[in-house]
């Protein structure tokens, strides 16, 4: 006679290979939580392989509690995703993997040889070495909710999960597989998302004293942000870069995220409003009316999936029981220096231990009325 197969969902499915996606799959293996890993792009880390120049600015070494308060804006609802998951401890766990690690004077956190690469191989050698199943060059195409679990469904078949993790991550650089399938996903699910601004960009200007330096990196400037009554309502240290398109750098990129938070919480004002000055090489350059560079150029996207609707001591959805989300995909965001990686590796990591409780929960339950059954038989 021929056994017929028993058919189970697999406990996890993380859509997403970049850096939400391989930490929650890592951490899915330390806690022997069955899960596939679902990547649109033919190899895992993409985006992650050209953050900070390809060099990978991965966290920065500060306390919980500095790195929460210079993210402003989402603090809240990472509050203890970050606080469960520092800076310091994922700093920690690079170096358990053996990963040779720099510090910079100003606290940021790369490996040693200033290859991106070391750390995203620094992953796959985990997971392979854990067995998790990685699916690449498979893009999702939608995800249905079951009586138990979804339906996660690609070009070619489908699997069927009990949990669904989103890790696409934002909007920008779609080349590197960051096109808004979770976001969608999202939506098709119910979710509301808070439109799409371009954070961490530079800013567009025509200014001789900016184009004639094209090229050219200034370490030690400084960037403003100037509100319409001449107030300075921010300011950061740091470098600027002059491009044939206008200005770049850490400082820029910090006064443009700010900039965009700014006017999502004062709608009234526009960005007319608002002055940036850059000092830099004896120089004083403001631009009025400050123009970001297209939403596709980048390094963070602001907006994703609307906080409210998620449980951020969980990462699960309101809407959807068993629907999780890390990283990009939520309207959350921080500045430049490594931020954005650690927000998605604490985010993940939340996603992770909430299925691990749930699911610690279900079997001591099961457990329990198994217990209870062998009771009443032996009665």
């Amino acid at each position: 006679m021929r056994n017929a197969l028993k058919h189970t969902p697999v406990k996890l499915a993380i859509v997403g290979g970049g850096a939400a996606g391989m930490f929650a799959a890592a951490v899915a293996a330390e806690r022997k939580i069955p899960c596939v890993v679902i990547e649109r792009k033919v190899r895992l880390g993409s985006k992650v392989l050209m953050t900070a120049n390809g060099r990978c600015n991965f966290a920065k070494d500060i306390s919980a509690e500095q790195f929460l308060a210079d993210v402003g804006p989402a603090a809240q609802f990472v509050a203890q995703a970050v606080r469960e998951c520092p800076p310091r401890k994922i700093i920690a766990g690079f170096k358990s993997l053996g990963v040779p690690l720099k510090r910079m004077a100003d606290a940021r956190m790369f490996p040693a040889d200033g290859k991106a690469a070391t750390i995203v191989h620094a992953f796959g050698d985990l997971l392979r070495e854990s067995g998790v199943p990685l699916l690449t060059n498979c893009p999702v195409t939608g995800i249905q909710p079951q009586k138990t679990g979804f339906i996660v469904a690609t070009k070619n078949f489908t699997i069927w999960a009990e949990n669904v993790l989103l890790a696409t991550g934002g909007v920008s650089y779609p080349k590197l597989g960051s096109v808004g399938d979770g976001q969608r996903f999202a939506a098709e699910l119910g979710h509301s998302l808070v439109p799409y601004r371009p954070g961490l960009i530079g800013l567009e200007t025509s200014d001789p004293r900016v184009t004639r330096r094209a090229g050219r990196r200034f370490e030690d400037a400084c960037a403003r942000v100037i509100a319409p009554d001449g107030a300075m309502l921010y300011e950061y240290k740091g470098e600027i870069d002059c491009e044939t398109f206008g200005l770049s750098g850490a400082a820029i990129y910090n006064c443009q995220r700010f900039i965009e938070h700014w006017l999502r919480e004062k709608p009234a004002l526009k960005v007319c409003d608002i002055t940036v000055e850059a000092s830099f090489d004896r120089e004083c350059v403001r631009l009025k009316d400050p123009r970001p560079r297209p939403l596709k150029g980048a390094i963070v996207t602001i907006g994703g999936v609307a906080l409210d609707e998620v449980n951020p001591a969980t990462m699960e959805s309101r809407k959807v029981p068993g629907l999780y989300f890390a990283g990009e995909v939520l309207d959350i965001d921080g500045p430049t220096g490594g931020y954005n990686l650690t927000l998605a590796f604490a985010t993940a990591r939340r996603a992770i231990e909430s299925i691990a409780s749930s699911n610690n929960s279900r079997e001591t339950r099961l457990a329990s009325r198994a217990r209870h059954r062998l009771i009443y038989d032996i009665i």
